[in-house]
């Protein structure tokens, strides 16, 4: 038995990961450990040490300290980016202010700009940083990885991606989480064969891989057309957390899209004897998904009427349609009639009503079977005599 249009869903892996799709962003923050270590004499954290640049010798210029200063620290006041952005902008139009002062007041006034929700100024003042090229390794890199961010964010992909790529060359980074953002680039331009690589290499990076970043790669293999290892991923998920119900139902999803409705049916079937099933989309998944199958009528007819008696089903048109055909093609016409009895008048037009009309006919149900027909012809049919024929009969 199949349901029109039986063909289940499909795979909306975006919406069915929710935020966990997405690669972690790493917006820098200039208020890092970098620039207390300094002024204690401490030495910085080396982020970069394969870096192919070389790092600026140029400082501050002595005439701007005050400015400088009075940027830090307004800087480092809570709720106070306005007063920052508009200290920036005053450092780069001041002629006294060298090179690294500029960059300097570009870097925190993106910050700014940032937490204002201003992303185009935040990265117009980034591409600043990155020109002037006169911050250390650090922060000059930080700042060009958030401006790829930003780019991507907003669906700028090619200026994102060579970026990107920009700041992967230069700083000769293999981290797991660098490799995330060029997946995850990759994957939001619909280069998912390129992406796969990427994500691959990512978490071999690392011995504590995110989640998140197999959901990436299972997507990934989904929207290249490699079901098969698409598979693999969403079944070696759902074994690490069987108590996770996204991770059951993304892997039913995957199965679905491979037409492996029997594997499918398990897990959710499996789901529903745990008591997992707690909303309408997740009952009318697994009776579409056993409506798939050939002979599987009955566990049709249970899935239903059980979330008809729960109240997780709605007695809708596509419910009260799915259970008279189930009830149909195992032979349980009195049943069947009943169902299709409420879901006629719930149609968007008359094809119910004269499937009904059929049917009593086939029951010798003459007089019920005119009366359906004439609602059929009421509400609209593709082939109208197809109607009238049934009332006509004698």
């Amino acid at each position: 038995m199949k349901l029109p249009n039986s063909k289940f869903l499909g795979l909306a892996l975006l919406a069915a990961f929710g935020g966990g799709i997405a690669a972690d962003a790493v917006a820098f923050d200039a208020r890092s450990a970098d620039r207390s270590s300094s002024r204690k004499g401490a030495k910085a954290e080396v982020r970069y040490p394969d870096a192919t640049r070389e790092e600026p010798k140029t400082k501050a210029s002595s005439k701007m300290q005050g400015k400088i200063s009075k940027l830090y620290k307004a800087y480092e006041k809570e709720d106070n980016d306005a007063e920052v952005l508009t200290l920036a902008k005053e450092i780069a139009a001041d002629a006294n202010a060298n090179e690294y002062d500029k960059a300097i007041a570009a870097q925190l006034g993106a910050q700014a700009a940032y937490a204002l929700d201003d992303s185009a100024t935040a990265k117009q003042l980034l591409q600043q940083v990155v020109e002037l090229n006169s911050l250390d390794n650090n922060n000059y890199f930080q700042s060009m990885l958030m401006l790829a961010q930003l780019q991507l964010q907003d669906e700028q992909y090619p200026e994102g991606m060579a970026m990107l790529d920009r700041y992967l060359a230069e700083t000769k980074s293999n981290k797991p989480e660098d490799l995330i953002q060029k997946g995850q680039a990759l994957y939001q331009m619909e280069r998912y064969a390129d992406a796969i690589p990427v994500l691959k290499q990512a978490i071999a990076a690392t011995t504590e891989p995110k989640d998140s970043w197999y959901s990436l790669l299972l997507a990934s293999y989904v929207e290249a057309g490699q079901p098969a290892e698409a598979i693999k991923i969403a079944e070696q998920l759902a074994a690490k957390s069987p108590d996770d119900k996204k991770a059951q139902l993304n892997l039913v999803a995957t199965y679905q899209q491979a037409d492996q409705f029997d594997k499918a049916a398990a897990v959710l079937e499996k789901m529903r004897q745990a008591g997992q099933l707690t909303d309408e989309k997740e009952y009318r998944q697994l009776y579409v998904t056993y409506a798939n199958m050939d002979g599987k009528e009955k566990e049709v007819i249970s899935v239903v009427n059980e979330g008809l008696q729960k109240g997780i089903l709605k007695p809708d048109y596509q419910t009260q349609l799915a259970l008279a055909q189930a009830y149909y093609y195992s032979e349980q016409v009195g049943p069947a009639i009943e169902a299709w009895q409420k879901a006629a008048p719930l149609a968007p037009n008359g094809e119910t009503y004269l499937n009904l009309a059929r049917v009593l006919w086939q029951e010798d149900r003459v007089a019920e079977a005119k009366q359906a027909a004439k609602a059929a012809l009421d509400k609209g049919l593709k082939k109208p005599e197809d109607a009238r024929k049934i009332i006509a009969l004698p």
